[in-house]
């Protein structure tokens, strides 16, 4: 077991597998998995700041296919479960549309947004779309504002955890 976590932890290594596994990453932090992606991200766009767009268009990209898993996990649910009880934010949801979506980036509550979205049987489209920006959005400047902090900051901080 210990050797198995060794390898995908060196798998996951940034520097050798690059934008795939961001992609990975990014896809499964976008799922009910309690992950985030930004650390990746900002990681990969530190050590290749030529490659910003491209990692964050990478991100982006796993981070909305996520989120269309959590819209079918929605969709599959009320399947099962043939429920149709209402409840005011259900009917707040229901009445913004897939304009909701934009806020899937939002934590804690974005990925349940997107399954909500297939629970209420929200246009797939529409909404994959409004999870795209909201999502492009959040890593457009999130990055950003921290590729903007001087790299003395960061060397302080990571000083404090190192004991050094």
């Amino acid at each position: 077991m210990e050797a198995w976590v060794e390898r995908l932890l060196s798998w996951f290594a940034l520097p050798q597998h690059g934008l795939s596994t961001v992609f990975v990453i990014a896809f499964i932090s976008a799922t009910l998995l309690p992950m985030g992606s930004e650390p990746a991200v900002f990681g990969y766009a530190k050590l290749n700041p030529d490659q910003f767009w491209w990692v964050v268009a990478v991100a982006t990209a796993g981070n909305t296919l996520g989120g269309a898993v959590d819209y079918w996990m929605g969709l599959g649910a009320k399947q099962a479960l043939a429920r149709d009880r209402q409840t005011r934010y259900l009917k707040w949801f229901e009445r913004l549309g897939p304009k909701a979506l934009f806020f899937a980036f939002l934590p804690v509550v974005g990925d349940p947004l997107c399954t909500v979205a297939g629970w209420l049987k929200l246009p797939f489209w529409h909404s994959l779309a409004w999870m795209a920006v909201g999502k492009l959005v959040r890593y457009v400047v999130m990055t950003s504002l921290l590729l903007w902090v001087p790299d003395d900051w960061w060397r302080r901080l990571l000083s404090l955890f190192s004991g050094g």
